[in-house]
C-alpha cells in the first residue's frame, strides 16, 4: 500500500506553532511516502517565509512534491512580479515548477496554474493539458493517477465558481480520457471530494483545506488529505471486493486539527473506486 499526504495553503507568515507540530507528528504516525504540497505555501513570498516553509516540509521525512500558488508571488514587489515571479520560490524548492514523481504505485504530475499578471486567478494553458495527457497515457495500471494543481477543478458550492481554475472544462475532459484518477487542489481552503459528472471515465477532484494556517474558514478547520492506495483497511467489503479484483482499492482520509487535544483526527473515509480496464 502507498501513502500520500496532501498539505495545502500552508501560508507560511500565518503559520500556527501547535497545528505545525501536530502535522509534524501526524506525518511521524503516518509515514507518507509522498508529501504532496499544492500551493500557497507563504502567505507573501518572503525569502524567511519560503525558508520556515522549507524547514517544515524537511521534517515530515518524506519526499515532497510541490507547486506554487498565487501568494507564492510577490503582490507588491510589481519589478520582480513582473520580471522574476518564481525567484524566491525556485531558490527554495526548486526550479522545477511542473515537477513529476512516478513510483511503481503512484504517477503524480504538478501543473504550474499560477499566472504573474493574475493575483489570484489560475489558469491551465493548451499545452499544459497535453503535456499531463501524455504523461498519463504512459502510466501503468498499477499506478494511482494524480494531477496536482492549485486554483480548484470543480467546485461543490455555487458561490465558488468564481474560484475556478481557468480552462478546467478542457482539462478534466482531456485528462480524463489520459486516464487521470483525482485532480488534487487547494486555493479556497475548503475540504471536500467531489465526483465529476459527464466526462469519458470517473475522476475525481480532491481540495484540501488549509493546513497550518490561522486564515482557517467558520465552516472548516485546519484539515490535511490522506489518500492510501492499494489493499485499504476498512473498506466497506463490496467496495474491497470490487478494488482488490481491479487493483484498484483507494480510501482518501480527511484528517482535522482538534484544538482541545492539539492533534489531527481523521474527521472522515471516502473510498473511490478508479476505473481500470
Amino acid at each position: 500500500m502507498s501513502v500520500l499526504l496532501q498539505i495545502s495553503d500552508t501560508h507560511f507568515g500565518t503559520e500556527q506553532p501547535p497545528v505545525l507540530e501536530a502535522l509534524v507528528a501526524l506525518a511521524a504516525q503516518q509515514r507518507p511516502d509522498l508529501v504532496v504540497l499544492s500551493g500557497d505555501i507563504t502567505q507573501r513570498a518572503r525569502p524567511s517565509q519560503f525558508r520556515a516553509a522549507k524547514a517544515f516540509v524537511d521534517r515530515l521525512g518524506a519526499p515532497f512534491l510541490a507547486v506554487p500558488g498565487n501568494h507564492d508571488i510577490a503582490l507588491f514587489d510589481l519589478w520582480s512580479r513582473l520580471t522574476r515571479p518564481y525567484a524566491r520560490y525556485t531558490k527554495v524548492f526548486g526550479t522545477n515548477l511542473e515537477p513529476v514523481y512516478a513510483s511503481p504505485d503512484l504517477l503524480v504530475i504538478g501543473v504550474n496554474t499560477t499566472r504573474a499578471w493574475r493575483h489570484k486567478n489560475g489558469e491551465v494553458s493548451t499545452r499544459q493539458i497535453y503535456r499531463v495527457a501524455n504523461l498519463l497515457s504512459a502510466a501503468s495500471p498499477q499506478q494511482l493517477r494524480l494531477v496536482v494543481v492549485h486554483q480548484p477543478a470543480a467546485v461543490a458550492q455555487l458561490e465558488e465558481r468564481a474560484n475556478l481554475l481557468r480552462g478546467h472544462d478542457a482539462a478534466l475532459r482531456v485528462w480524463s480520457a489520459a486516464g487521470a484518477d483525482l485532480v488534487l487542489g487547494g486555493h479556497i481552503h475548503l475540504p471536500y471530494t467531489l465526483a465529476v459528472q459527464g466526462l469519458p471515465r470517473r475522476l475525481w477532484v480532491l481540495q484540501a483545506g488549509t493546513a497550518v494556517s490561522s486564515r482557517t474558514r467558520p465552516e472548516a478547520p485546519n484539515s490535511v488529505n490522506i489518500l492510501r492506495w492499494g489493499e485499504v483497511p476498512g473498506v466497506p467489503g463490496d467496495l474491497a471486493q470490487v478494488g482488490a479484483k481491479n487493483g484498484a482499492s483507494c480510501c482518501i482520509e480527511r484528517w482535522d486539527f482538534a484544538p482541545h487535544d492539539q492533534v489531527f483526527v481523521r474527521a472522515s473515509v471516502t473510498p473511490v473506486l478508479p476505473e481500470r480496464a
